[in-house]
């Protein structure tokens, strides 16, 4: 069901629950959880310098789901999206995702399991200059120890699913915004991680742009059973949205199923 029929169909159901009753689409029972938190704190400093970040969060995502995380800025977003990807610890509760707790992991067995099972995308594209498309494409794999010419022909086929089949030796100055960004989504899911996390990812483009950028990390990303979450200050991307989580002050305020209800 694409994003928009899922939200024409909930119009006709309730519009608001509370944080606990939202924690995932009513149509996603069946599906596999993604990510489960519980009592997600997150401090950084201490004494005066004490910043408390994240207030006991609470969250659940599904696979095939599409949540975004908005509110304004330095309301917690980054860090629990940090928190979720095993970049950050917390310093109280559980975040589990599909079964793995990153805080009981070593440094080597945290990584490993982040290069295999996570994808970025980040609001700066975060491509290398010196290296065309393609190469920017394969690092994932090339970390993960696949043959260079294994890796560079997974990344070809993957661009040309992008749309960016005929750009695969362009180096990043030679690309527009949008095209980087392509670049970046493929090189977000050439190793078929599970979950993909993007911070900001249409803020740099234009209308336009953002929206063929939404519907390919839709098209792409949630069509085989991934799930994909997306901190964003654009309200012009909402839409794409299976549920909109609030934040503020480091807690989860509403989860609600359109823009509408925010």
């Amino acid at each position: 069901m694409t994003y928009a029929r899922v939200s024409n169909a909930r119009k006709s159901g309730e519009n608001v629950m509370t944080v606990a009753e939202a924690q995932s689409p009513a149509e996603s029972v069946s599906r596999e959880t993604a990510v489960v938190c519980r009592g997600v704190t997150k401090v950084y400093g201490s004494g005066a310098a004490r910043v408390t970040a994240l207030r006991g969060i609470d969250l659940k995502v599904t696979t095939g789901e599409l949540l975004m995380l908005v509110g304004p800025s330095g309301c917690g977003q980054t860090t629990l999206i940090s928190v979720i990807a095993g970049i950050l610890d917390q310093n109280e509760g559980e975040c589990v995702v599909f079964g793995n707790d990153f805080v009981n992991m070593s440094t080597s067995a945290k990584t490993r399991k982040r290069g295999e099972m996570i994808g970025f995308v980040f609001q700066a594209f975060n491509l290398l200059p010196p290296l065309n498309a393609m190469e920017n494409v394969a690092i994932p794999l090339l970390l993960n120890g696949v043959k260079r010419s294994e890796a560079l022909g997974r990344a070809k086929e993957m661009l040309g699913r992008v749309g960016l089949g005929d750009r695969a030796k362009s180096l990043p100055a030679q690309m527009s915004g949008g095209q980087q960004q392509r670049v970046a989504i493929a090189r977000a899911l050439i190793h078929n991680p599970r979950l993909i996390v993007c911070d900001e990812p249409t803020s740099a483009l234009d209308h336009e742009t953002g929206h063929r950028v939404m519907e390919l990390l839709r098209e792409v990303a949630l069509g085989e059973g991934r799930s994909l979450i997306i901190v964003t200050h654009d309200a012009r991307i909402f839409e794409f949205a299976d549920r909109i989580a609030r934040m503020d002050d480091g807690r989860i305020v509403k989860v609600v199923n359109s823009a509408s209800e925010l």
